[in-house]
């Protein structure tokens, strides 16, 4: 159910209510030979609303849980705010806060699509330095992958925990490779792949460092630090990483 189609049908539901709670309504009701009690139907139109309040709240819009279990809460007298606060029963039907809370629920809804569409329509910081979203989130999926091998034993030779270990060159390989990126086996080959960076400034997420004169490589996470496998006796781990300490940076995402 849209919320154009929920809406009008709380309206329904509203001048339902306000007809079986003027006496003189309830009396032409009576009059006219209509079935039921006003608490009976009242409570009906309650469960009809709920109903539709619930049908709404199963969607998407951001923040509609929020106000559908506002508005369930107002239906069912469990709520503690203002019913509670002006002495209202328990299951009596709180119409004033129930509808406010609709209207504000209503503009907050719309407020929160025409906030998408303008995000949609602004290009994001990354598309305007040029790098592309998709390349911003293989990076953010790489190295969610490297963190993934923290703690993993360094063994020289190694490229796949089956062989109990990884070393440096291995780990960048493997992440990489993860996500489609195929670099050459060992750092002095890798440290020639992509684009060069000229400093720690220009760096970004998912760059290779290079250290030792090629010797040793290990994945930039960004805020100076990197994710490698130092040597042996040691495990995979995010340590610091300054300009002093690198031989190279190297691009090798779009």
């Amino acid at each position: 159910m849209s919320m154009t189609q929920a809406l009008t049908r709380v309206g329904e539901i509203r001048t339902e209510i306000s007809a079986l709670q003027d006496p003189t309504a309830a009396r032409g009701a009576s009059s006219t030979g209509t079935t039921g009690t006003s608490s009976g139907t009242g409570a009906a139109s309650a469960t009809d609303f709920a109903s539709v309040l619930a049908a709404v709240g199963a969607g998407d819009a951001k923040g509609s849980s929020d106000l559908f279990g506002s508005l369930l809460s107002s239906l069912t007298g469990t709520s503690t705010g203002t019913g509670a606060g002006t002495g209202a029963s328990p299951g009596s039907l709180d119409l004033a806060g129930l509808f406010s809370s609709l209207a504000a629920g209503a503009t907050s809804a719309g407020s929160a699509t025409s906030a998408g569409a303008a995000a949609a329509a602004t290009p994001s910081a990354a598309a305007t330095n040029g790098a592309t979203s998709g390349a911003a989130g293989k990076a953010g999926a790489i190295l969610d992958t490297a963190k993934q091998y923290l703690g993993v034993p360094y063994v020289w030779g190694g490229e796949s925990l089956a062989e109990g270990g990884l070393d440096c060159s291995g780990l960048v390989q493997l992440v990489f490779g993860a996500h489609g990126v195929d670099l050459p086996r060992v750092a002095k080959d890798q440290m020639r792949q992509g684009t060069e960076v000229a400093s720690l400034a220009q760096a970004q997420p998912g760059d290779l460092i290079v250290q030792r004169g090629g010797k040793h490589i290990g994945i930039y996470l960004g805020d100076g630090q990197m994710i490698h496998a130092p040597k042996p006796g040691r495990t995979v781990e995010i340590t610091p990483v300054t300009d002093a300490s690198v031989t190279t940076i190297r691009r090798v995402l779009g």
